[in-house]
């Protein structure tokens, strides 16, 4: 028999319900069109794949649209898009890729440097257009696990090539650990930078997610005010709340949420340069 005082899993009070809420905002629900797996990969589309392609197309337009007169023309001199894209680009370059990777290594890894960076900084602010909010699932691509695990994964593969390119394969695993050191010390050298390989994409993985993921958690919760307010203490009660806490509060953090998407898309792109640029000049 089922107990009829049993608690459900539906959320009852208004507590339950903002909690519920937040939860469902900024967690991925599962696919919208199901398709077969392959070779044990699962095909299905959910949001955060329709966000993906969105941003991998406004990536594409952006950079066709901006740097179409430096396809046409012998010498350009941009303006609008294509004068802000190119001062983006130089900053990347002058600020991350040769400082780190060197002039002699940017033709090969600023490709990938400026891909990250505008991915990841499109795909953040995608996450803030309350359009998607219309679509079942998270909040923003990027505050998907699998989402910055696959980009950090890149960086792990890159960082082995950029090594094995620069200093040969074994070359590049012998660096691990310094030369000359007594032979126990290897012991526990070699061991600590197994691990720290994996931790590089560990961290690029948890600081991207968790970063957009927390800014979406903190709209909602200091929104939320209005409804436990006007629970607790009457309609006028929250309508007092929102008006002078909730929205103030909400729109100054959503202006923040810009920045921090600009940031977290450059401190992606730095990490990645600084961790190729390790494997590739080698110094301990």
């Amino acid at each position: 028999m089922i107990n009829p005082e049993a608690p459900t899993s539906e959320p009852t009070t208004v507590l339950e319900q903002v909690g519920h809420t937040i939860i469902h905002h900024v967690s991925n629900s599962g696919p919208i069109v199901e398709l077969p797996p392959l070779f044990g990969i699962d095909l299905s589309i959910s949001k955060h794949v329709i966000m993906l392609w969105v941003t991998a197309a406004v990536v594409f337009g952006v950079a066709y649209i901006a740097t179409k007169r430096f396809r046409t023309e012998k010498l350009p001199v941009p303006t609008g898009l294509s004068n802000a894209f190119e001062f983006v680009v130089e900053f990347l370059r002058d600020q991350i890729v040769f400082p780190n990777l060197g002039k002699e290594n940017s033709g090969i890894w600023s490709p990938l440097i400026f891909t990250f960076f505008f991915f990841i900084l499109f795909a953040n602010l995608l996450g803030l257009v309350p359009v998607f909010d219309l679509i079942p699932g998270g909040s923003t691509a990027t505050g998907n696990f699998n989402v910055t695990a696959g980009l950090a994964t890149v960086t792990f593969f890159s960082i082995i090539v950029g090594g094995s390119i620069q200093n040969g394969f074994i070359g590049h695993w012998k660096n691990l650990a310094p030369k000359g050191q007594p032979l126990p010390v290897y012991f526990i050298l070699i061991p600590i930078e197994i691990i720290a390989m994996f931790v590089k994409p560990f961290a690029l993985t948890m600081r991207l997610a968790a970063n957009m993921t927390g800014g979406h958690i903190a709209i909602l919760s200091i929104m939320s005010f209005i409804f436990i307010f006007g629970d607790m203490f009457g309609t006028a009660a929250g309508l007092a709340v929102g008006t002078l806490v909730s929205v103030p509060l909400s729109t100054a953090i959503f202006g923040l949420e810009i920045i921090v998407s600009l940031i977290q898309a450059y401190v992606f792109a730095l990490l990645t340069s600084i961790f190729i640029g390790m494997a590739i000049h080698t110094h301990h």
